[in-house]
C-alpha cells in the first residue's frame, strides 16, 4: 500500500511540474533575402543555379581535378575538420545516452573496534559474544536517475546534434573555400605561364629591333641615343622574364602546400586561352543560399545550439527529480557474506531538489544564455547579408570583366597592326625609332593585360561559384 501511495505522489509532483512549465518563446522570422540579387541579368531568376553543379563537372580541366583530388584528402585544414567532426560524433553519443541511468557496481568491506564503555562496545558484547570487532561486508548494485521533466537531457541531446551538425557544415565550407583556392591559383598560374609566354616573344621582336638599329647606327641613320633607348628597351622586356619565372615557381609551391605536397612543379596541360567562361551564368534565387551556403547553414545550426543551452538553462531553475535504488548482498561475517536469501538487501529513494542559494547564479547562467542565443541570430542575419553580397559581387564582377576583355582585345588587335606597320615604316625610313619603341611597349602592356582579364573572369566564376554555396557536393 505504501508503494502505491509513493507511486501516485510521484506521478501528482511531476504534473505538477509540467503545469508550471512555461511556453518558449518561438523565435521571430525575418525575411533577410531579397528577390533577386544586385547586377542579376534578366531571365536568370529561377531555382536553377551553378552551385547545384559537382565540382568534378564544374571544372573540366584533369590537372585542375587532381590538384583539388589530392588536397581534398591531405589539406591540413582538411583533415582537422574531420577531426572536429569525429569528436563531434562522441558528444553526440554521450549526450544521447543521457536517457539512461546511472549504474554502478559497490562492493565494500570494512571493520572497526569500538570503545568497550560506547554504545557500540556495549551493544557488541550482547550480540557478538567474544569479539571486539564490528565487521560489515556489502556487494551492491547502485542505481541513480533523474526524471527529464524540464527536458534537461532532451536539450542537451539536440544542442550535441546541432554541434555535430555544425562541424559537419565547417568541413563543407573548408571545402568550398579550399576548391575555390586551388581553382584561383590554378588559373593565376596559367596567367603567368601566358604572360612569360608574351614575354618571351616581345623579347624577341625587341631583339631583332635593336639588330636592326645596330646597322643602322653603324651607317649614321640613327643616333646613338637612338640605340641606347632599343637596349634599354629590350633590357625593361628581359626583366620580365625572371620575374614571371619567380611568380610562377612561388604559385606552383602554394598549389602544392595546399594539396598537402612538399613544393613542386604542377604540369599543365593547357593554356588559358583553352578555359572558356560561359556567355551566361544561372545564380538562381537568393533563397537557395539559406540551404546551400555551408557557412549560412552553420550559423543557422549554431541558433539551434544556443536555443537548446537556453532551455537547459531555464530548466537548472525548477525543481529536480531523483530516484536511486541500491540492492546486493550485507552480513556482518565474511562467512556470511553470500548467503542467499538471508544476506539480501533493497533500498528505493525518491527526492525533490529545488534550488535556492544557488539559484542566482543559475538565473545569471540563463540571462547569459539568451544573450548567447541572441548573439546567435545577429551573427546568422549577418552571415546571409555577407553571402549575398558576395554573389552580387561576383556577378558585377563577371559583367564587366566580360566588357572589359571585348574592349582589351579590340586594343591588342589593333596595337598588333600597328607594330606590324611601324616596323614597315621604319624600314622605309617613314616612322622614327621611338614610334617602333612606343608600339612595341604598348602591345606587350596591352597583351599582358588581356591575360589578367581572362584570369579574372574565371576567378570571378570561381568566386560566384563558392559564394553561391558551390563546391561540397560529390
Amino acid at each position: 500500500m505504501h508503494t502505491r501511495s509513493y507511486f501516485f505522489i510521484i506521478l501528482f509532483l511531476q504534473a505538477l511540474f509540467m503545469a508550471c512549465k512555461t511556453t518558449e518563446k518561438t523565435l521571430e522570422q525575418t525575411n533577410l533575402v531579397p528577390e533577386h540579387y544586385r547586377n542579376q541579368e534578366d531571365g536568370q531568376q529561377d531555382s536553377s543555379s551553378i552551385a547545384g553543379i559537382a565540382w568534378r563537372d564544374f571544372f573540366s580541366d584533369s590537372i585542375l581535378r587532381q590538384l583539388i583530388d589530392t588536397a581534398l584528402v591531405h589539406n591540413v585544414d582538411m583533415q582537422l575538420a574531420v577531426k572536429n567532426i569525429e569528436a563531434a560524433q562522441l558528444t553526440l553519443k554521450q549526450a544521447k545516452a543521457g536517457y539512461l541511468p546511472d549504474v554502478n557496481l559497490q562492493v565494500t568491506a570494512n571493520t572497526s573496534r569500538p570503545s568497550d564503555n560506547s554504545l557500540n562496545g556495549l551493544s557488541l558484547n550482547q550480540f557478538l559474544e567474544g569479539s571486539k570487532h564490528i565487521e560489515d561486508y556489502t556487494a551492491a548494485v547502485a542505481l541513480s536517475w533523474e526524471a527529464d521533466i524540464w527536458g534537461k537531457v532532451k536539450n542537451r541531446k539536440t544542442e550535441a546534434l546541432a554541434s555535430y551538425l555544425q562541424t559537419a557544415e565547417a568541413k563543407k565550407a573548408i571545402q568550398t573555400r579550399l576548391i575555390a583556392t586551388i581553382a584561383q591559383g590554378y588559373y593565376n598560374l596559367l596567367m603567368l605561364q601566358e604572360q612569360l609566354k608574351v614575354a618571351h616573344q616581345n623579347l624577341l621582336l625587341n631583339d631583332s629591333t635593336l639588330h636592326i638599329m645596330k646597322q643602322q647606327y653603324e651607317v649614321g641613320e640613327i643616333t646613338l641615343l637612338g640605340l641606347q633607348q632599343t637596349e634599354a628597351q629590350r633590357m625593361a622586356a628581359a626583366s620580365l622574364v625572371p620575374d614571371f619565372e619567380q611568380q610562377i615557381n612561388i604559385q606552383e609551391n602554394a598549389l602544392s602546400i595546399l594539396s598537402g605536397k612538399l613544393p613542386e612543379a604542377v604540369a599543365t596541360k593547357t593554356i588559358l586561352d583553352n578555359i572558356s567562361v560561359p556567355e551566361t551564368v544561372d545564380a538562381g534565387i537568393p533563397s537557395s543560399l539559406l540551404s546551400r551556403r555551408p557557412d549560412v547553414k552553420q550559423a543557422e545550426l549554431a541558433i539551434t545550439a544556443a536555443q537548446a543551452n537556453q532551455r537547459y538553462a531555464k530548466a537548472n531553475l525548477y525543481p529536480s527529480l531523483t530516484i536511486s535504488a541500491q540492492a546486493g548482498v550485507n552480513a556482518f561475517k565474511a562467512s556470511d557474506w553470500f548467503t542467499v536469501p538471508a544476506s539480501l538487501f533493497g533500498t528505493a529513494i525518491g527526492g525533490i531538489t529545488q534550488p535556492i542559494l544557488q539559484r542566482k547564479q543559475l538565473k545569471t547562467q540563463y540571462k547569459l544564455a539568451v544573450i548567447d542565443q541572441e548573439k546567435t541570430v545577429i551573427q546568422f542575419r549577418q552571415s546571409v547579408i555577407t553571402a549575398v553580397g558576395e554573389v552580387s559581387d561576383a556577378l558585377v564582377a563577371l559583367n564587366k570583366l566580360k566588357e572589359r576583355q571585348a574592349i582589351a582585345s579590340s586594343r591588342t588587335l589593333k596595337l598588333q597592326q600597328a607594330i606590324h606597320n611601324a616596323d614597315l615604316l621604319f624600314n622605309t625610313g617613314m616612322a622614327t625609332y621611338l614610334e617602333v619603341i612606343t608600339a612595341q611597349s604598348s602591345v606587350l602592356q596591352s597583351e599582358l593585360e588581356l591575360a589578367q582579364l581572362k584570369k579574372a573572369q574565371l576567378v570571378a566564376l570561381v568566386d560566384l561559384y563558392r559564394s553561391l554555396g558551390g563546391g561540397w557536393q560529390l
